[in-house]
């Protein structure tokens, strides 16, 4: 199934309606337009936010936004791999509010970082705009991001082990995320970084709490 990691780029895999066991998956037209409204919402987010002054290309600001943007685009490909393959109703409800909630906040990154005349990409290395965080990345990755071969392996799984596959991996990657927003909280006195940055806190956190009580029925069964 192809997808993407291009944090510009819409995910739009998308299953039928409908499947084993009962689990709703979502249209594909429903799907991408809500995808698409996520990204509008971005985009007024950042025009509608005037500032006379704006953090720079080397901020810490624009680092995290950029970097950010990256490490919610893996989330939204594992979350529409599980959307569109899992038979778990749960899961398929779960993966479907990870995939939209991340994509639309990478729609406000990315308009910020155009809005401030920045390219939403940049050269830097990943997390440059952390001190210290170098033994935080490992072989390119940043905090919490699956390898090439943990995504092929999702991709390849179905049943009982690929809602196993996914949680465990998505788990990862949330605390992996919850680290970063919790550092640019601690760097930036950007009102709107900072409100973005605590609701990631606030919202990935309490998806680990159901993640957690998944996996703990899926591996009692």
């Amino acid at each position: 199934m192809p997808v993407t990691t291009d944090p510009g780029a819409a995910a739009t895999v998308a299953a039928p309606d409908g499947g084993p066991g009962g689990a709703r998956r979502f249209g594909p037209w429903w799907l991408v337009a809500t995808l698409v409204l996520g990204l509008a919402l971005g985009l007024g987010g950042g025009v509608l936010i005037p500032r006379l002054t704006h953090p720079g290309d080397d901020s810490v600001e624009a680092g995290f936004l950029r970097d950010m943007s990256t490490h919610h685009a893996q989330a939204v490909e594992m979350s529409m791999i599980a959307h569109a393959d899992s038979t778990n109703a749960r899961i398929v409800t779960l993966s479907g509010d990870i995939a939209l909630t991340q994509h639309g906040q990478i729609g406000y990154m990315q308009a910020w970082l155009r809005g401030w005349g920045l390219s939403p990409t940049s050269s830097a290395e990943p997390m440059a705009w952390m001190p210290d965080a170098a033994g935080s990345v490992v072989n390119g990755l940043m905090p919490g991001m699956a390898t090439p071969e943990q995504l092929a392996q999702l991709r390849e799984a179905n049943g009982k082990d690929l809602d196993i596959q996914f949680l465990t991996l998505m788990r990862q990657h949330h605390l992996g995320g919850i680290h970063m927003a919790q550092e640019i909280l601690k760097l930036s006195d950007n009102k709107d970084v900072t409100w973005l940055a605590q609701t990631m806190v606030t919202g990935q956190q309490s998806e680990i709490n159901l993640i957690d009580q998944l996996l703990k029925g899926l591996q009692a069964s």
